[in-house]
């Protein structure tokens, strides 16, 4: 039947569109659920971008409507036990008098206490934060570069780093990869293999040293033929001794011949690449289209650069020579 039916596809909320449900939707929603209303309990626009880019990581917004909820209930027992500690102050001191307003906060026109939870102070609602983003990597360096993945809570940034040792030619690959991931590798091993005369690697390089793939968060699967670039990219840094630039990110598969294929999740891996810091991504020639479609909220900030081929790939991604040199 699925020949049939015409698929919609829902791609994944941005940051600035998570505030703006939040603040139109989700929170008024949760206010009136808790038995609250705007003048008891205030989020400031600054507290909800925190609980989105700390305390959620996901496509949607329900995890975040979640967090806008704990935060309500915390407030309504606030308000609660601050009422019922001034009506005991009152009896004690004042007996027949109204009450004060207590420590917990500043009281409405109606008598109740308002609070008003800021970015300071939302660890004293939802503890400690639980999301911690990825970053750009710190420096240039060899055998580590950045690439980008699409999951089922959006898109990440994945470290791939490679290492190389005295051995027999064996490969070895970690970090709980899929078998497409696996077979992706091999390919991007092997294209390296056919182009060694080109970048200058002698032919024992690859019978004389074992090299190991490996990429962070070993606990969390990855699948997936996207960072056939990513991977050969590192090997090659390995292998020449250049380093990779800090700031770039890229995505896409590669054939044994070199060439660079198009890949899904492009969204979603462009948001994740501006989250950490990315300044270049590398993107398929074939995914122009899809680049043409995504917001200039999404692209602004980000140079976005279309790749063919391995040769295009490490021309973006290596440190010149002479600015290697120079440094």
């Amino acid at each position: 039947l699925l020949d049939r039916m015409e698929i919609i596809e829902v791609t994944s909320y941005t940051a600035n569109e998570k505030f703006h449900i939040a603040k139109e939707h989700l929170l008024p929603k949760q206010l009136e659920k808790n038995g609250l209303d705007h003048g008891e309990l205030s989020i400031s626009d600054s507290a909800l971008k925190g609980i989105i880019l700390s305390y959620t990581a996901e496509a949607g917004v329900r995890g975040l409507e979640r967090r806008i909820g704990e935060i309500c209930r915390k407030a309504a027992r606030q308000i609660l036990e601050g009422q019922e500690k001034g009506r005991v102050r009152s009896r004690a001191d004042r007996p027949g008098k109204e009450a004060k307003p207590g420590r917990e906060g500043k009281r409405t026109a109606a008598g109740r206490t308002r609070l008003r939870v800021t970015a300071g102070n939302l660890e004293k609602y939802l503890g400690k934060p639980v999301n911690a983003r990825d970053k750009a990597n710190e420096k240039d360096d060899i055998g580590i570069v950045r690439g980008l993945a699409w999951t089922s809570v959006g898109g990440v940034t994945m470290q791939v780093e490679v290492n190389r040792m005295p051995g027999k030619g064996e490969i070895r690959l970690t970090g709980q990869l899929g078998d497409v991931m696996k077979e992706s590798a091999m390919t991007g091993i092997s294209y390296v293999r056919s182009v060694a005369s080109r970048y200058d690697i002698a032919p024992e390089a690859f019978t004389e040293n074992d090299f190991h793939f490996h990429i962070p968060e070993g606990a969390v699967p990855k699948d997936g033929p996207s960072a056939g670039i990513t991977m050969a990219t590192a090997l090659l840094s390995v292998l020449t001794e250049t380093p990779v630039r800090a700031d770039v990110a890229m995505t896409g598969e590669i054939t044994l011949r070199g060439r660079v294929l198009p890949i899904g999740g492009l969204k979603e891996k462009l948001l994740a690449a501006k989250m950490a810091g990315i300044k270049t991504v590398l993107v398929p020639q074939e995914n122009e289209k899809d680049v043409e479609e995504i917001s200039r909220e999404i692209r602004n900030g980000l140079e976005i650069i279309l790749v063919k081929t391995m040769e295009d790939v490490t021309a973006q991604a290596f440190v010149p020579r002479k600015a290697e040199n120079a440094s």
